[in-house]
């Protein structure tokens, strides 16, 4: 087959221009009209390589020109550039001294899969949840003006739907009023992993402004300056004037001007040279600025342009016909998001006041399972978590009842409004918490750590996990069942454990677990998935049981975090002195201490150990397998614990 885009058949030694860079001093010594050929080999790179290392392609390849023209302008890494959703920034890691190194990208011990400023000085801030780029650009805009440190240039590069997020107009709204000169470039290519929603996605599109009129604008400023007629004054006075003439012959406000930053576009983001140009022509300029890019998510690459949410991190492939190497094996389990996906749709078809909310995800959570079938009741509400909980409680308020999706460690961000949004009037949201535990090569920024152990003290709050899709499908059951108030389902990332996935839908009574196995010298009490690896450990034990000196141990499925099962604590202390407990987070607040609070509470004090996520230092990124043996989560620590307590 002809390849779809013939420069990959190319040997990676043939890039001519991209093997001479290894920072971006190398890269500035090149020629301008050099320039579009890097892009070029540099998108070729990350073809080449994710196509049998997988990972986020689809954003990388889209920002190419900005990279290369950011890095070619400015002077990093003296000077800032501040990213925005991490994983577009594959193409700023090759050309800042990790070009060698990309092939462990998201590999166990391998470089990060997100920006961190703890691997690279090239890596001004942490970037693997969206939307912070303008805060601390700003901040650091800030800090470089009281440290007089004036030289220094600061640049958030914003992106891929972040703008939706409610933190980027908090930053907006600050640098407007904050001396600084900071520029802020808008990624705008109308997508953030599924496509962009809301009004400022419509506004964006809409925003006009004329680049001979941008044109001129420089060439005038410039010359005023030089002649020494323009001050600040006098430039805020021309610019409101400016501003107000625009909207006066275009009919629409530019948002923007109107808070006083100046903007500059929209321009193409895939002319890397006009791109030097204006960057060197603003690169000066003082106050705050907003260069408008509109760019293709996937460019340069016809799969990706063609389908940009599959190919968003498409997994392995081939790079010369855009065929995706899928593992459509119908012997494995089906992936738990789907089983809520289809479980959401069976059971809004019954219960009309079911809806669906999701934050920017509705492929990523299978949501859009129930949107295609039933979009008038599912609604994606951009990169904006807070705002997600906040409308779900709205909407319980007068009588609907939203199961909202969020992934665990997205929902950090709507810790407040979950308290104080839902939680204190006791409305009756579903959460359905995906990617919570260890998600594996995303590593510590997406990892669902923190859910269990900062939710558990909130009232009015209900908390569970199902230990396998069964169990899920008829969670999602009693959730919706009435009177049931804030109520979390937890569940990871990827594939379950049953091929027959379907069961009747039934309720289970809240606050309940089941005893899974019996024993008589140890109790594991688990919650959640992870009972699948303790299920497998005590079998394994079972197996050597006519050995000397293998414990008898009972396994105790919880189910409920909140409200936890007394009954079962209760026949828990009264037989066993020596108790393990295993959660997938962090264990410092979450089951296990809970079990040790009830014990000591009641007057028992057998010996406890917890298995669980560590609180001394974040998790990294690798396999869920990998990771889970590092942490001491999977059959092996757990056989472990059981014999050494």
């Amino acid at each position: 087959m002809q390849s779809l885009y013939n420069f990959y058949a190319v040997e990676q030694e043939e890039l001519s221009l991209l093997s001479k860079i290894q920072y971006p001093k190398d890269l500035r010594k090149l020629k301008v009209d050099e320039l579009p050929q890097v892009c070029k080999e540099l998108r070729q790179d990350i073809v080449q390589e994710l196509s049998v290392n997988p990972g986020h392609l689809a954003s990388s390849l889209g920002v190419a020109e900005i990279t290369v023209a950011l890095h070619y302008v400015y002077n990093t890494p003296e000077d800032r550039i501040v990213w925005d959703v991490g994983h577009q920034a594959y193409g700023h890691k090759i050309l800042t001294g990790r070009r060698e190194q990309f092939c462990t990208n998201r590999k166990l011990g391998g470089i990060k899969p997100f920006p961190s400023p703890t691997e690279s000085e090239y890596d001004t801030f942490a970037c693997g949840h969206a939307s912070n780029s303008i805060s601390a650009a700003l901040g650091m805009a800030v800090a470089a003006n009281l440290e007089g440190n004036s030289q220094r240039h600061v640049v958030a590069v914003i992106g891929d739907g972040a703008m939706s997020g409610g933190l980027a107009f908090e930053g907006l709204n600050n640098v407007s009023s904050s001396p600084n000169d900071l520029l802020i470039i808008l990624n705008d290519n109308n997508m953030s992993i599924d496509r962009s929603v809301g009004g400022m996605k419509q506004y964006l599109l809409n925003l006009s402004t004329n680049e001979t009129y941008n044109a001129i604008k420089f060439k005038v400023n410039n010359w005023l300056y030089r002649k020494g007629l323009m001050n600040d004054a006098r430039k805020n006075g021309l610019q409101r004037l400016a501003n107000a003439f625009k909207s006066a012959i275009s009919h629409q406000q530019n948002v923007f001007e109107g808070m006083n930053i100046r903007y500059f576009g929209p321009y193409n983001g895939h002319d890397v040279k006009e791109l030097v140009r204006i960057l060197r022509q603003i690169k000066d300029m003082k106050g705050p600025k907003l260069l408008h890019l509109h760019t293709q998510k996937g460019h340069g690459y016809a799969p990706a342009e063609k389908d940009v949410t599959t190919w968003h991190a498409p997994g392995k492939f081939d790079p010369e016909t855009g065929e995706r190497i899928v593992d459509k094996d119908p012997s494995k389990p089906q992936k738990y998001q789907d089983v809520f996906g289809h479980t959401l749709l069976e059971l809004a078809k019954k219960n009309p006041k079911i809806v669906g909310i999701t934050p920017a995800m509705p492929s990523g959570c299978s949501m859009n399972i129930m949107m295609k079938e039933m979009p008038e009741r599912t609604f994606d509400v951009g990169i904006a978590e807070g705002h997600a909980v906040t409308f779900s409680g709205g909407m319980a308020k007068d009588g609907l009842l939203p199961f909202c999706n969020i992934y665990s460690a997205f929902a950090q961000r709507a810790f407040d409004n979950i308290i104080h949004d839902v939680a204190l009037l006791n409305l009756h949201v579903v959460f359905c918490f995906d990617r919570a535990g260890l998600v594996g090569e995303d590593g510590a920024t997406h990892h669902g750590a923190f859910d269990l152990a900062a939710l558990r003290p909130i009232p009015n709050i209900t908390i569970s996990s199902p230990m396998d899709e069964h169990e899920l499908r008829r969670l999602m059951y009693t959730a919706q069942l009435p009177n049931k108030g804030p109520f979390v389902i937890r569940y990871p990332r990827g594939g379950g454990v049953l091929v027959n996935w379907r069961c009747p839908l039934e309720e289970i009574k809240v606050g309940t677990g089941r005893k899974l196995h019996d024993g008589n010298d140890v109790a594991v009490l688990s919650i959640g998935p992870i009972g699948n690896n303790v299920a497998e450990a005590i079998e394994s034990l079972s197996s050597q049981a006519s050995e000397a000196n293998i414990p008898s141990a009972a396994h105790y499925d919880m189910r409920f975090l909140k409200p936890i099962d007394e009954t079962i604590l209760q026949e828990v202390a009264e037989n066993f002195n020596r108790i393990i407990t295993v959660e997938n987070g962090v264990k410092t607040g979450g089951l296990g201490s809970a079990v040790i609070e009830w014990m000591n509470d009641h007057g028992y004090h057998p010996e406890i150990v917890r298995l669980g996520l560590p609180d001394t230092e974040f998790v990294e990124h690798g396999t869920v397998d990998e990771l889970q043996h590092i942490v001491g989560l999977d059959k092996e620590a757990i056989i472990k614990a059981i014999k050494g307590i």
